[in-house]
């Protein structure tokens, strides 16, 4: 072959070494500017509702309280995650080809999944508060400290980190045979690029698995037991109350259950899901879940409603 063929496979080779191409549901046509100011729009209110809340809490004493520290972690858990998403999606819907460096596939993958895991942690540090808050009411001052909800927020998000790094870094030194995926994001489908299916990263994936959604949904299943126990023994008024504290929670919780169980059985499996199943997955992923929760929690808990309506509707609060 002449010099410059061989030059040209080189360079083909190393960009393939470098480059990947994401097969999803993004499609470049004279619409393209549509979708973006669509998608633009959906992150800025993503963005905004988030933020809002996150913001109230922040600036209003009567809401610094452990039940809505954890609410503006769990509402940062979705600023941080759809950050790490969504300038990726602009670039692809004005793109003609889809396709991300390894690396920065690898990075978005930490970056994903280390909040996921967090999700899951965050959500069982509430529901411990709220079991010490309801079972054990005179002990709360004491358990539920300023200090002890610093720790169990670092815990969360240093233990998902310190999890997903070291899958993130074995991820990174196996050898590629592909370099396409369909996906619109680096996820669990990215195993599909590796030669050989790597018996140590699985491992280590039921490791996190386990850590960081298996025990936590126990803790949380065991905790919510005791606290049904207990409110059915007690008078309707603690009844309403634990309702109206614990219900958001549980309703966020399936919703992320949901998302956590099609990237880990679904994906993982590489099972013949329907495009159109997919798709919507991933709607709830990228718009569906980030919006859900300062809905739930802006609309259910009545101390942040309360604040919402005199922020919005400070006339009727006259």
């Amino acid at each position: 072959s002449s010099p410059l063929t061989c030059i040209c496979t080189l360079m083909e080779d190393e960009f393939n070494a470098t480059y990947i191409t994401l097969n999803g549901y993004v499609e470049v046509h004279k619409y393209s500017y549509v979708y973006f100011c669509i998608m633009f729009s959906a992150y800025t209110l993503i963005i905004t509702s988030n933020s809002i809340i996150i913001c109230l809490i922040w600036i209003h004493k009567n809401l610094h309280e452990p039940m809505y520290i954890f609410i503006a972690a769990l509402l940062l858990n979705s600023v941080l995650y759809s950050t790490a998403f969504y300038p990726k999606l602009f670039i692809d819907v004005l793109s003609e080809k889809q396709i991300i460096s390894y690396s920065a596939c690898l990075f978005q993958y930490f970056i994903m999944y280390s909040l996921g895991g967090a999700e899951f942690l965050l959500l069982a540090a509430m529901s411990y508060d709220r079991y010490v808050s309801i079972c054990k009411p005179l002990q709360y001052p004491t358990i539920m400290t300023k200090t002890n909800v610093s720790i169990f927020l670092f815990l969360a998000w240093f233990s998902a980190a310190c999890h997903f790094a070291g899958l993130t870094i074995l991820n990174a030194k196996t050898k590629l045979c592909n370099f396409s995926f369909k996906g619109v994001a680096c996820n669990n489908v990215m195993y599909e690029l590796h030669c050989v299916r790597s018996s140590v990263i699985t491992f280590y994936g039921v490791v996190a698995l386990v850590d960081l959604v298996i025990f936590p949904l126990i803790f949380i299943v065991f905790t919510y037991i005791r606290i049904f126990i207990i409110t059915y023994r007690s008078g309707r008024e603690v009844r309403r109350k634990a309702a109206e504290t614990c219900l958001p929670h549980l309703i966020v919780l399936i919703s992320f259950s949901c998302l956590a169980v099609y990237d880990n059985v679904i994906a993982r499996v590489e099972s013949s899901f329907p495009k159109t199943a997919r798709l919507i997955m991933t709607l709830q992923i990228v718009l569906y879940h980030p919006l859900f929760n300062p809905l739930i929690y802006g609309l259910k808990m009545k101390e942040i409603y309360k604040h919402l309506k005199r922020l919005f509707c400070p006339a009727r609060n006259i």
